[in-house]
């Protein structure tokens, strides 16, 4: 039988752009791996490409655009908070029913999608020691694709394992590929994918330190040991392990202040000094309409995107005080008139033109008045933040807008905000709740001048927490898997429970529901590897 074969060529080190097939192979005897990877030049040229192929096409699919597909598609849209207005053509992938179908690209594409990540992050790690090149730049190197491997078992686990509170991590984990070996290997239990992960990333941090060196300030893109810090962060607080994500949460925001209300307003394609971490993406290199942006900017003329805007829920845009600056960011209905425009008569979300529509009469285009107050107000106070093009929809985000269309524009992927409410939602677990209160005190207030330092305790402080992150996070791909690691139901309302789903969004997702949120090992892994059953 044939065996699983990653991709290990010289294309596939970063040194060009990969969308080659699962099973394509060039073989290493052709163009030895260790002589690629001979000196320390050639393994950054690597590692560069490993950043790269975050954003990337893949699997000739529109839409599977590396890391933006992640955030975007199994973040974003499957979660509790947000909607693609009226893009009912998709609802089975974004009501989550494609978990238990191994032969669908959709359960497969993330899959194939770190483990080549991780094929090309292990060739480094495997290689580095022997290459060419000063010891400070092997151990930075080797650090900084350690950190990649990390990242990249953490996200598989988060999809294609059980919550840790269900089984305490005895349940089924992942492949743990940790070299360029193509023969058969076994599934790990979730805890074993979790020692793997710490181990990774202690060895990182340790190798950074040994290295005396940092990436230049403007390479947001590439890991660090702030990015090593914040992922043990991430990993911590889906593992359960409070004491940790409370410890390297702190370590990773430290060198990253909250950026301020302007900049947060700026679109979110413009990176400053608290993104942690971040996708690179520019007009020269860009993936045009299969890109991030062209799935969740505002002002974005793909069609999936310009016709079916992204927007709040409304039961999370109103739990928020009005004098919190970022609601601004999202357009919701204020008068009779525009509740009447926003909505059709059945509940569901109405679309509305911001340009003026034109209509045939006697052979010849004649402008129409804009449809409907809504989109009156839009284009009055957010019209350079639209595309002439765009539909607006009731509570559309403003949050994400690109550079240039139809998608240019780079995207974080984990800010020093996130650290903040991981480090809070720690303490409310630890009992450290005038700590948790602090953080929140100092995450928010810079927002919203208004806000006064929670006097909650207990659960209510926790649920204080949550409701901010969901807000101050909302549409970069954590929604999904919040909910899932905290083991609440997804529910979405219609306009006349207090929400604004459409009918074919507003569902109820259970935490046992869907193979209780993991996604099954793909057919393209089981048929080729006889280690799993």
């Amino acid at each position: 039988m044939k065996k699983y074969i990653f991709l290990l060529s010289i294309a596939a080190l970063g040194f060009t752009a990969c969308q080659g097939d699962y099973l394509d192979t060039a073989p290493e005897n052709q163009v030895g791996t260790a002589t690629i990877l001979g000196s320390t030049a050639n393994a950054e040229m690597a590692l560069n490409g490993i950043c790269r192929s975050m954003s990337n096409q893949y699997l000739k699919t529109q839409g599977l655009n590396g890391e933006g597909t992640i955030l975007n598609w199994y973040g974003t849209f499957t979660g509790n908070d947000a909607q693609k207005s009226n893009q009912t053509g998709w609802k089975s992938l974004w009501n989550s029913t494609y978990h238990m179908r191994p032969s669908s690209i959709y359960l497969y594409y993330p899959w194939f999608y770190y483990y080549k990540m991780l094929s090309n992050a292990n060739a480094i790690i495997c290689n580095i020691d022997a290459a060419e090149g000063a010891e400070k730049d092997r151990a930075f190197l080797k650090a900084q694709a350690l950190t990649f491997r990390a990242y990249c078992f953490f996200r598989l686990s988060q999809l294609y394992s059980h919550r840790w509170m269900d089984e305490e991590g005895e349940c089924p984990g992942i492949v743990l590929r940790t070299d360029a070996s193509i023969g058969d290997w076994k599934l790990s239990t979730l805890k074993e994918a979790y020692e793997r992960i710490y181990k990774d990333l202690d060895d990182a941090i340790a190798l950074y330190e040994k290295s005396g060196k940092d990436r230049d300030a403007k390479e947001y893109y590439k890991p660090s040991k702030d990015v090593a810090y914040a992922i043990y962060a991430k990993a911590a607080l889906t593992r359960e392990d409070w004491a940790n994500a409370k410890k390297y949460a702190a370590l990773a925001r430290a060198n990253h202040p909250i950026m301020s209300t302007e900049e947060y307003k700026s679109g979110m394609s413009v990176p400053n000094n608290e993104w942690i971490w971040g996708v690179y993406d520019a007009g020269d290199q860009t993936l045009h309409y299969y890109s991030f942006y062209a799935y969740i900017a505002s002002n974005s003329n793909a069609g999936i995107c310009c016709k079916n805007p992204v927007a709040i829920s409304r039961e999370l845009f109103e739990q928020i005080p009005a004098t919190d600056e970022r609601k601004m960011l999202y357009l919701a209905p204020e008068t009779d008139d525009e509740w009447a425009d926003a909505f059709t008569a059945d509940g569901n979300p109405r679309a509305s033109l911001t340009s003026n529509d034109q209509k045939t009469v006697d052979g010849k285009k004649v402008n129409q008045p804009y449809a409907g107050t809504l989109a009156v107000r839009a284009k009055s106070k957010y019209g350079t933040w639209l595309d002439a093009s765009s539909q607006i929809y009731p509570y559309m985000q403003f949050k994400f807008r690109n550079i240039e269309n139809p998608g240019v524009g780079p995207f974080p992927v984990i800010r020093a905000a996130e650290m903040y409410y991981t480090e809070a939602e720690a303490d409310c677990h630890l009992d450290a709740e005038t700590d948790a209160q602090q953080l929140l005190y100092d995450v928010v207030s810079p927002r919203d001048a208004a806000y006064t330092k929670s006097t909650k305790t207990g659960d209510d402080l926790l649920a204080e927490v949550k409701l901010y992150r969901r807000f101050d996070l909302w549409g970069e791909g954590n929604d999904w898997f919040d909910y899932k690691r905290w083991g609440e139901p997804i529910v979405r309302k219609r306009k006349a429970q207090g929400g604004s789903f459409h009918k074919d969004f507003a569902v109820t997702i259970n935490p046992e529901d869907g193979n209780a949120w993991t996604w099954m090992i793909p057919e393209k892994e089981t048929d080729y590897n006889d280690a799993i059953e």
